[in-house]
């Protein structure tokens, strides 16, 4: 089934990509605040792909960014984490009261920040509850390091294993998944919809503030599919923002957006409700793109929107 969540008049889409009224003054604190964002590649910082993006995401708020191919939608995401083949060269990113742009990669996790991948790394040797052990001890030390708090130690603000393992299979039951996955090597063999649901796991266990899905449902069958709308209508919460980066509307017919951005062209063209992701479905990119005043040479045909799978509606334990 789909989720509905009740919005108040201040929450209803507008141009969402600037702060509403249900934004006080200390955003930063409840939002993900980017201003002006100019991001290039590393080895091309003349380049610049993003060239200005304006977004606020709070936390219990669902934004989606839809976008052409090449439009800078897994830029911004790899932007926001720190990814070192990037480089900002304009703008601010501010999260919890800090101008997170300054931190390294793991700081931003630690801060709460969370990166489903398009294209999840295998690692062989490593399991997958190791894995997930060691960054959820990270998460517990944070970003200021306290002598006071050592994760290893029960004691001192640690997981033991057994509350690790009860956590684990907590998590394992929520997103019905088999207990076996613990056992495996990260992403090792796997199945492009199980590494799917390794993201899910992951995000499930470290229980994120700000969650980016990258392209989650990139390249995925039916089933796979489902995987990502019910791992995420799961672990929706007032207390996590999530920013779904997808190339398909007929996903956010399962994942209710409050929120549907239009990227193109390296900035934000176009925001407002789960209404404009099916006018993309009906139109395709081009008349929005000419409504914002972009040229393209591309034909409108070229510029439709992916059609993915028809799945069936999704039960989920919320």
């Amino acid at each position: 089934m789909t989720i509905e969540r009740t919005t108040t008049a201040a929450e209803q889409p507008t141009n969402s990509h600037q702060p509403t009224n249900s934004h006080q003054p200390a955003a930063g604190e409840q939002h993900l605040v980017i201003r002006d964002l100019h991001v290039a590649p590393a080895g091309h910082p003349d380049q610049e792909i993003l060239q200005g993006i304006d977004l606020d995401v709070g936390k219990g708020e669902v934004h989606a960014i839809m976008g052409p191919n090449g439009s800078g939608k897994t830029t911004l995401a790899y932007a926001l984490m720190g990814h070192p083949a990037y480089i900002v060269t304009k703008g601010e990113v501010d999260w919890k009261g800090r101008h997170i742009l300054k931190l390294s990669p793991d700081k931003r996790a630690r801060l709460g920040l969370f990166l489903a991948f398009q294209y999840p790394t295998a690692i062989p040797g490593l399991s997958v509850a190791s894995f997930i052990r060691s960054a959820l001890n990270a998460r517990l030390i944070g970003i200021d390091h306290n002598g006071d708090i050592d994760p290893t130690d029960p004691a001192k603000g640690g997981i033991n294993m057994r509350d690790f393992r009860n956590k684990m299979r907590e998590k394992f039951k929520l997103l019905a998944m088999d207990e076996g996955f613990a056992s495996r090597y990260v992403n090792e063999g796997f199945s492009g919809g199980e590494k799917k649901r390794l993201e899910m796991l992951q995000m499930a266990v470290l229980e994120p503030e700000m969650a980016i899905l990258d392209e989650t449902d990139s390249g995925l069958d039916i089933d796979a599919l489902r995987i990502v709308a019910e791992g995420v209508n799961a672990m929706l919460n007032p207390n996590m923002g999530v920013l779904l980066i997808t190339h398909y509307q007929r996903l956010l017919n399962y994942i209710t957006p409050d929120f549907v951005h239009v990227l193109a062209q390296g900035r934000i063209v176009k925001s407002g409700g789960k209404d404009l992701a099916l006018r993309l479905e009906d139109e395709g990119y081009g008349p929005i793109l000419r409504e914002a005043g972009l040229e393209t040479s591309t034909p409108d045909d070229a510029l439709l929107v992916p059609i993915a799978p028809d799945i069936e509606p999704v039960s989920v334990g919320h």
